[in-house]
């Protein structure tokens, strides 16, 4: 049909052809918002990789672009381990891992509780991993799991005191990795793993990297501050999520955090091939940092909205530009699975840099500065070894408590349970017409 509407425009002119001036107006405006569009977008991953026999630990993988991440993984035959906050017997995250098999006909899809806003879970999971005989093996470790406050009035603690910005984006990720550290060492020199974590643009703003005052905006300011001379019940009210009593000069640690991930990074693949094999070989593990890109993500909407339903409605109403500008959680999660996928960083130092889909050089020289990474590893140390002191502490006193408690209602049920019989057979009984006593009253009265 076009092809005749074509000659009959060349023959007789384009006011013969019905409407074809609106179609001239709209159809450039249709070609700009496509070409638009797949800028926006971003690049696509062509590489592939076999993953079926591959254990793959991810975080943040039920939502936004770790779940598509994932879906992409299990999809190919990977083994992938959910680390959420939520229980295994949770109905949100059953649901979830039954439809993830169904959809992608991949059984060997399992879920372990770690919730990053607590250091003590993150211990207990990794612990127990490593404790493992024979070492369990592990291909590749995904940590995509962040947050970001949508405002600095907004801003929380976590369980251990600290900004949850500071720990969910980088502590909690230098905790874990630390830990699994003997794990990743002593895989197999023939075996490919990789460590992959995602880092935003919003590092190169950041600013310059100092110990001692990220160890000040780190540790939260709680509402209620937890000291040695509190009792039980406050270190209780304090242990639950609280908001910060901000100065009004402090700033989100956002960027902050994913800057010194960045130089955790490269401290942490420096850290791996230091490490002397017994066999000799060189380390097989390779650290990898990926830029996704700004996504259309649950974190993204929390933070464009502000947390609020005014700005929800206003999100709400600017959605179209919001969804030619920013990529959907699919395409944001394709620097990623380059970055697991290409064959070619299977081999090398490791260290590298990957945003759309291809390798970059760090913005910032402090990332590969040597001084810097090290007073970054001292500083999160100490902050490590002070919470959970203090974690192990409230909860000695919290199991004090409710030992306590325990006791003084068992004691109370004993003091029941005694007084029960004493009460029956002290008491005077009332005489009936067909007892003993009766009777033997009605002979003598006879």
């Amino acid at each position: 049909m076009p092809i005749p509407l074509i000659t009959k425009g060349i023959t007789e002119g384009l006011s013969s052809i019905p409407h074809i001036y609106t179609v001239l107006k709209v159809v450039p405006w249709l070609l700009l918002i496509v070409a638009l569009k797949y800028y926006f977008g971003g690049a696509r991953n062509s590489s592939e990789r076999l993953m079926h026999s591959k254990v793959v630990m991810v975080t943040g993988g039920t939502s936004g672009i770790g779940a598509s991440v994932v879906y992409e993984l299990a999809s190919r035959g990977a083994q992938i381990i959910l680390l959420t906050q939520h229980s295994p017997s949770d109905i949100f995250l059953i649901e979830y891992i039954e439809d993830l098999r169904k959809s992608t006909n991949n059984q060997l899809i399992y879920a372990e509780q770690v919730d990053l806003s607590s250091l003590h879970s993150i211990r207990t999971f990794a612990t127990k991993w490593i404790d493992n005989v024979p070492p369990r093996r592990l291909d590749m470790v995904i940590l995509c799991a962040n947050t970001a406050s949508p405002s600095p009035s907004k801003r929380k603690a976590t369980i251990d005191g600290i900004d949850e910005e500071w720990q969910v984006n980088y502590l909690a990720n230098f905790h874990l990795l630390g830990i699994l550290s003997p794990a990743l060492r002593v895989q197999p020199p023939h075996r490919d793993v990789r460590i992959i974590l995602t880092t935003c643009s919003s590092y190169i703003g950041a600013s310059k990297l100092d110990p001692a005052q990220l160890d000040r905006d780190a540790i939260a300011v709680l509402t209620q501050n937890t000291t040695a001379t509190k009792t039980t019940k406050s270190l209780k009210k304090s242990a639950a999520p609280a908001k910060l009593k901000l100065k009004p000069k402090s700033k989100s640690l956002f960027a902050a955090s994913k800057l010194s991930l960045m130089v955790f990074a490269t401290s942490f693949q420096k850290h791996l091939s230091a490490f002397k094999r017994p066999d000799g070989q060189p380390t097989s593990t390779r650290v990898i940092l990926v830029d996704p890109g700004y996504s259309r993500t649950p974190g993204t909407r929390r933070w464009l909205t502000g947390g609020s339903l005014w700005g929800l409605l206003v999100y709400l109403i600017i959605w179209p530009l919001w969804w030619l500008v920013l990529k959907s959680p699919q395409q944001g999660a394709q620097s990623i699975l380059y970055a697991a996928m290409e064959a070619r960083f299977g081999r090398g130092e490791g260290g590298w840099m990957i945003k759309e889909c291809r390798e970059v050089d760090f913005a910032r020289k402090e990332i590969t500065d040597d001084a810097v990474g090290k007073q970054l590893w001292e500083l999160s140390e100490k902050q490590i070894e002070a919470k959970e002191t203090e974690g192990a502490v409230r909860r000695a006193l919290e199991k004090k408590e409710t030992e306590l408690k325990e006791n003084v209602k068992s004691e109370a049920q004993a003091k029941n349970t005694k007084a029960a019989p004493a009460s029956a057979s002290g008491g005077s009984k009332e005489q009936t017409a067909g007892s003993r006593r009766n009777r033997k009253g009605n002979t003598n009265k006879q």
